[in-house]
Parts: structure tokens; sequence; C-alpha cells
């Protein structure tokens, strides 16, 4: 259980991230008690949905994107190319669930003793929404066995 401290800084991130949203001028929804905003972003191919929410306990900042769809026909295949994907990523890594069939992006960066200002929630934002656009359409196509899993970096 976070701290009154901890939740007291918790909450100053989560302002942080609506602050770094309404500079946009991009719609989201906010969960005030649950410290998590969402909001969807329009890709090159696929729509991409995006989470971000503070962890006051661990102190995160963590956001994420699941992928539109779940892998049935490929898994192994999509193992690989979420491997292959992840050894190029500078920040971020995606993540494979192969019980559940779902891909998800995660980047996470923590605030204990930081600075931490909207330019940093624009980064991830930026870097995040690049990244997923870059390479859901890639894993889709692994799923539908038109891609080889050690394409999606070519």
């Amino acid at each position: 259980m976070a701290t009154e401290m901890e939740m007291q800084k918790a909450v100053e991130m989560y302002n942080i991230v609506c602050q770094a949203l309404d500079e946009r001028n991009w719609r989201y929804k906010k969960d005030d008690e649950l410290l998590k905003v969402t909001f969807g972003v329009s890709g090159d191919d696929l729509s991409m949905d995006f989470l971000i929410f503070i962890d006051a306990e661990r102190q995160l900042i963590r956001l994420c994107s699941y992928m539109p769809f779940k892998v049935e026909q490929k898994p192994v295949e999509m193992s690989i190319a979420v491997s292959q994907a992840n050894y190029y990523l500078v920040n971020g890594c995606f993540d494979y669930d192969f019980a559940k069939g779902l891909v998800s992006f995660r980047m996470t960066t923590a605030y204990h003793d930081s600075l931490i200002g909207t330019g940093l929630i624009a980064y991830m934002i930026d870097c995040s929404c690049q990244t997923v656009d870059d390479y859901n359409d890639k894993f889709l196509m692994v799923e539908k066995g038109r891609m080889q899993p050690l394409e999606v970096t070519d």
C-alpha cells in the first residue's frame, strides 16, 4: 500500500500526464481514482489505444498499448517476431502473453527522486506511438501468415 506521501507524488505525476495531453489538445478519458488515462491514436494502418497509469507504490509512470487483435493461428511465429522487434528497440518493449494470445507494448519510467515534466510524457507518447505504428501491422501480418517473423525488422 502506498504511503500518503507516495500518493501525493503519484497525483502530481498524474496531473503532469493530463497536462501533457491537454497541451496537445488531445481527447482522453480520465480515471482520477485509479490515476489512469486512456486515449486513442490513428496510425498509418491500424488504430492504437493507449493507457497511461501511475503506479504509486512502485513510483512508476506506465504506458501500455494492446494490439487490436489476438494471436490464434501463429503463436510460435509471434513469439519470434516479438523477440526480433525487441532486439532493435531502444525504449520500451513488446510483451507477448502466449496463453492469452495478447501482444502489447509498454514503456515505463520511474519518478522517485526525479523531476518529471510534460516533455518526458510527450516523449513517451511520441516514442510509443511511433513504435506501435511501426510494428502493429507487421505483427498482424505474421499472425495471418503473410509475413515471416524475422521480416518484422526489415
